[in-house]
């Protein structure tokens, strides 16, 4: 595969450090960039056939322009797995509830059951979903 992995700009020299220490796992290309959500993504053009979301639902700021992110990097094609964990103490479950409201404007979720998450890594609280743009 071709991939790209995001995040900001302070965390683009972590990212590299982790593309150099597992390089000899990669078959395909990796290469990192910075992706502000919110942002315009004309770079990340034309849309990617899949992206991997994990715990990017943490504070209500967030919502809109995570959501403005995905509307615009997601074309017909896309498959978007969002792996969250599910958090109850604050306003995280009315922030996830916001979220999930807010996305289902534009996008069909499927929640992918329990028994089909790795033996090893899954627990009740950790939740994913495949996400694709309504037609």
């Amino acid at each position: 595969a071709d991939v790209t992995v995001t995040d900001l700009e302070e965390l683009q020299e972590l990212l590299l450090v982790n593309i150099e220490n597992n390089k000899h796992l990669v078959t395909g290309s990796v290469r990192a960039k910075v992706l502000k959500w919110g942002e315009d993504v004309t770079e990340f053009q034309p849309p990617p056939d899949y992206i991997l979301m994990a715990d990017c639902i943490y504070y209500e700021e967030s919502l809109e322009p995570l959501l403005k992110t995905l509307k615009d990097l997601t074309g017909p094609g896309t498959r978007v797995l969002c792996c969250y964990e599910q958090r109850t103490m604050g306003k995280n479950p009315e922030i996830e509830r916001k979220y999930f409201e807010l996305l289902q404007m534009d996008f069909e979720l499927e929640k992918i059951p329990l028994d089909k998450h790795d033996e090893e890594y899954r627990s009740e609280d950790i939740h994913i979903l495949n996400i694709h743009r309504k037609q």
